[in-house]
């Protein structure tokens, strides 16, 4: 039997009344506490649900014992800082989606919630709807033959005119753009699809290209990719926040093709009812239809309700959100687009908003080098890894850090590496309790020689 959750609510804004009005049509839950950044506003977001417990500080909620579950509905680039702060107060977390910004951040979050024993979910609503169970039975009975081509959108138009530039999708240090806000959705069926097609829950494309379009706020207005998968499969996915698509799924087989019309939203954000499958063989038209009493909302919190003690659940797994993720990150590493919290600049806190400093309770042991000042982690970090990306070396090394790590070795460490971790040194403000091994080209030179 599931467990009956107590929810509470990290932020007020459009997505978390979409929320609480799902707790109130869910069958595992209720909505208790909601947290925002100032009383009054914490006060008319629970008048208007009827939520008896009112924070003026999100720390506040995380202290409310009873409190249970919270759901995340800040801006993309606070859901690391909350998740994890949430995890560590022991209650569950239902993140909105994207959970984070790249799958770095991500995997951290998911570590936050393996060490404190809670449960962990990316909040894809549409993944939690009946209508996703049938599409998965349709493709695993091979109702349409071999899957060959997909072809998945969501975008919707965005504003014009002198404000058309305000707001957190045009904002670059929000995470603006369509890809991470909608852009999500059909990279995630397509894996989802691409996955029961060859026998698995989901799939990774071997190969990305993409194009877009960057605004003047340096966000995807609008943008495009096509992704290939295991099986020789070919996925066509778009999304936009300046324009509007057709917001559906096609599946072409070899003996037919599958259309789902409302993928994303089936009934609007606070609508049930029916939901419907189109399947198209031999000029032949079916229609399955399928259908909740529960809102897209309530689905999802749910879904995480019934899947404890478990601190995954099956709709959307931590595998399937980090490798959804990583296909955003080559997706817009194909465009050019970095946000400005992965940029490397002057910065002393991690993703959790902390300093970065060793734990309290970190086990890590040293040793001491005759000729250094100061003493040498027995576990050395090889610098080669932060090839990749400074969004990658920023969660890595700070992490390390925390560990209790203060040793690196750049011995073999060469070219763009080689330079992000220079800039993650730099950034950090060159830390001087820092052993480097075998200074690169790339370190600060005022950074002191070590070994």
């Amino acid at each position: 039997m599931a467990t009956k959750l107590k929810w509470g609510i990290i932020s007020t804004g459009a997505i978390a009344r979409a929320f609480a009005f799902g707790v109130g049509t869910c069958k595992h839950g209720e909505l208790v506490a909601v947290a925002s950044r100032t009383q009054e506003a914490a006060d008319k977001f629970a008048d208007q649900f009827n939520i008896p417990t009112r924070h003026a500080s999100y720390e506040a909620l995380l202290a409310d014992d009873n409190v249970d579950a919270v759901y995340i509905a800040t801006p993309h680039p606070m859901h690391p800082e909350w998740t994890i702060k949430t995890a560590e107060a022991g209650k569950h977390v239902l993140c909105e989606k994207p959970m984070a910004l790249n799958q770095w951040q991500a995997a951290k979050m998911q570590e936050a919630a393996r060490e404190n024993g809670v449960a962990l979910m990316e909040a894809f609503m549409y993944r939690c709807h009946p209508q996703i169970k049938k599409l998965r039975e349709l493709l695993r009975e091979n109702t349409i033959g071999e899957v060959r081509v997909i072809s998945a959108s969501f975008a919707f138009g965005g504003g014009t005119g002198p404000a058309k530039n305000e707001g957190r999708l045009m904002r670059n240090d929000l995470g603006g753009g369509g890809i991470l806000d909608v852009g999500c959705y059909p990279v995630s069926i397509a894996r989802l699809i691409a996955g029961e097609a060859t026998g698995k829950r989901f799939a990774e494309p071997t190969k990305v290209k993409a194009v877009s379009h960057l605004g003047e706020t340096n966000v995807d207005e609008y943008a495009a990719a096509v992704l290939e998968f295991p099986g020789n499969i070919i996925t066509q996915v778009a999304t936009g926040v300046r324009v509007t698509m057709s917001n559906d799924v096609w599946i072409y087989g070899s003996d037919g093709k599958i259309h789902l019309p409302d993928p994303w939203v089936p009934k609007g954000r606070e609508g049930t009812g029916d939901v419907n499958i189109h399947i198209y063989k031999g000029g032949d038209k079916q229609t399955i239809t399928t259908n909740s009493d529960v809102t897209l909302y309530g689905l999802e919190a749910d879904a995480l309700a019934e899947a404890l003690p478990a601190q995954e659940t099956p709709q959307m797994s931590w595998a399937d959100s980090l490798g959804n993720l990583k296909v955003l990150d080559q997706w817009r590493s194909e465009i050019g687009l970095v946000y400005e919290a992965e940029q490397p600049k002057p910065c002393t806190v991690n993703i959790a908003n902390r300093p970065i400093q060793p734990r309290d309770n970190h086990n890590m042991q040293y040793a001491n080098v005759p000729g250094l000042d100061k003493p040498v982690s027995k576990l050395i970090f090889g610098a080669l890894t932060a090839h990749g990306s400074y969004a990658k070396a920023q969660v890595m090394f700070d992490q390390w850090v925390e560990l209790g790590g203060n040793t690196f070795d750049t011995g073999h460490c060469y070219g763009p590496c080689d330079k992000i971790f220079g800039q993650w040194l730099q950034s950090r403000g060159n830390r001087e309790d820092l052993v480097i091994i075998a200074k690169g080209n790339h370190l600060p030179n005022d950074h002191p020689k070590n070994i």
